[in-house]
């Protein structure tokens, strides 16, 4: 256990077993697992990966997962990249809604929780060890204290862990649709570029798969980047931003791309840990940062890390890690499912 939980399965004893359904549901793919869980043992039963733009709802894509599963689950614990209210979520880059209490009335299943999904990576630290994780900063003399967990994917999620001084609570936000802020002409630049684009432009237009093809495309727009052929043409073949992370080495607009993406992921993660005092550590995650963790490796990240004024000496005491655990989030739900 990366962190200590209130809800911790490691300090229960005589629980009876129990079956949950999690999932970690995005604008892109859902990934669907279920879990059988007893005290601190978790196993993995059965998981499946969908395209979520494939389905019509939730409810569609839940019944094609569960029609060959028997029993059915007890509970059921989605993290979904949105925000949750009441027991209702709207996807930030899906056209979906997803209501726990329509689930629970088409599955006949009593316990249906929806939480966010860096809520539920955050809870999904509960059942990582270290090595989940891969250290960019370390800080010996770093002990207790708020968290925080920053993850660029399809969109940007970001989630603050509350230490009572004992235990860790996890707890979503929305910062990723919070205001860019640029810091100097060229940033300024960027921002005008974005603002036509969106109108408004908040730090997920920068620091997501999405936002590494926004600013490769003001790269190439505005301020008039070669382009190789070859480039273009693989760009429009594959997935812009795996494309151009991708060849980092061997072209400089990527590069650069990157290199913007990197600082603007700094700066962000700066904000983060300012406003939530995450004096506890900084856990990056989602799926770019572990295919990108070269670029980590440079000074580039913690320098600009460590960019913001009089309390730069704060952040050089945050301990910064690496999630490299795929099924972080999926693990998350399954814990919340569980202990609810």
């Amino acid at each position: 256990m990366l962190l200590p939980f209130s809800k911790s399965m490691e300090n229960q004893t005589g629980i009876k077993i129990r079956i949950v359904l999690a999932a970690d549901v995005g604008a892109t793919k859902t990934n669907l697992a279920l879990f059988k869980i007893k005290g601190n043992h978790i196993d993995l039963l059965h998981e499946a990966q969908f395209k979520s733009n494939d389905y019509k709802n939730m409810i569609e894509l839940t019944a094609v997962f569960i029609r060959d599963i028997h029993p059915l689950p007890d509970s059921i614990c989605y993290g979904v990249a949105g925000p949750v209210l009441n027991g209702h979520a709207k996807l930030s880059n899906l056209d979906w809604e997803i209501d726990s209490g329509e689930l629970s009335d088409h599955f006949k299943i009593k316990n249906v929780y929806l939480i966010n999904d860096l809520e539920a990576t955050a809870y999904g630290l509960a059942m990582l060890n270290e090595t989940d994780v891969a250290i960019i900063h370390k800080d010996d003399d770093a002990g207790y204290g708020n968290a925080a967990v920053i993850a660029p994917g399809t969109g940007l999620g970001e989630a603050g862990l509350f230490w009572d001084g004992n235990y860790y609570h996890p707890f979503a936000t929305e910062g990723g649709h919070s205001d860019f802020a640029p810091r100097n002409e060229f940033d300024f630049e960027l921002f005008t570029f974005l603002q036509k684009k969106f109108d408004h432009v908040s730090w997920e237009r920068l620091v997501c798969g999405p936002g590494i093809v926004n600013i490769y495309q003001f790269l190439r727009e505005e301020k008039k980047r070669e382009e190789p052929g070859w480039l273009k043409e693989e760009i429009m073949k594959e997935d812009a931003a795996a494309v151009i992370s991708r060849h980092v080495l061997q072209s400089e607009i990527c590069k650069e791309t990157m290199q913007l993406f990197i600082r603007f992921l700094a700066y962000e993660s700066a904000n983060l840990v300012l406003k939530l005092k995450a004096t506890g550590g900084l856990c990056v995650g989602g799926g770019l940062a572990p295919q990108i963790i070269s670029l980590f490796d440079t000074p580039a990240f913690y320098n600009s890390f460590c960019q913001s004024g009089r309390l730069n000496y704060l952040l050089d005491k945050v301990p910064v890690k690496i999630i490299f655990n795929a099924k972080t989030a999926l693990l998350g739900a399954a814990f919340y499912g569980a202990e609810n």
